[in-house]
């Protein structure tokens, strides 16, 4: 005789149905597993609420990186949370938010909060967050602004922040 799953045990097979779906880009499978959707894209500031918005996602996301993965690292438990750290891939091959398609792949180390209601089974809320420059970088899009490539890029693009720190620097205060 096997013991029923607990909440957790449940939880956590819910998220790795979630994640898993996404993977398969079956967003239905996905949707089914919140209680209510939403989407919270820290580095972003975006915030996907209610199904309407978050087949937007999906749509804006899969177009502009079609194969949007993620790959399990750990997982771990809260009392109204499973947190998962993840491998965010995928290759930019279609216009996102008018940036035209660079044809590269990103990897990116990802964190995920996916938070239910106390006592609950569905997911109320995935709270995401990564480092958008290290995506940026891959894509081409930013650079490193301690090589000489991202110091021009970052003079050249910031020409009045640069040449006030460097008038303070030469007075020598910081003000």
């Amino acid at each position: 005789m096997t013991a029923a799953p607990t909440l957790r045990d449940r939880r956590e097979a819910l998220v790795r149905e979630h994640m898993e779906s996404e993977n398969r880009h079956e967003f239905d499978v996905t949707m089914g597993t919140f209680d209510h959707p939403r989407y919270e894209i820290i580095p972003t500031g975006d915030v996907f609420d209610g199904e309407a918005r978050v087949a937007q996602y999906f749509e804006e996301t899969r177009t502009a990186f079609p194969d949007q993965r993620n790959e399990l690292i750990a997982m771990y438990h809260a009392d109204d949370a499973v947190i998962v750290e993840f491998t965010l891939l995928g290759t930019h091959l279609g216009s996102f938010r008018g940036l035209p398609a660079t044809g590269r792949a990103f990897t990116c180390r990802t964190l995920a909060i996916f938070v239910f209601e106390p006592r609950g089974e569905g997911i109320v809320c995935e709270r995401v967050y990564f480092d958008s420059a290290t995506i940026l970088r891959q894509l081409g899009i930013a650079h490193d602004p301690l090589t000489l490539k991202g110091r021009i890029a970052t003079l050249v693009n910031h020409p009045v922040t640069i040449g006030g720190a460097l008038l303070r620097q030469v007075r020598g205060g910081t003000g």
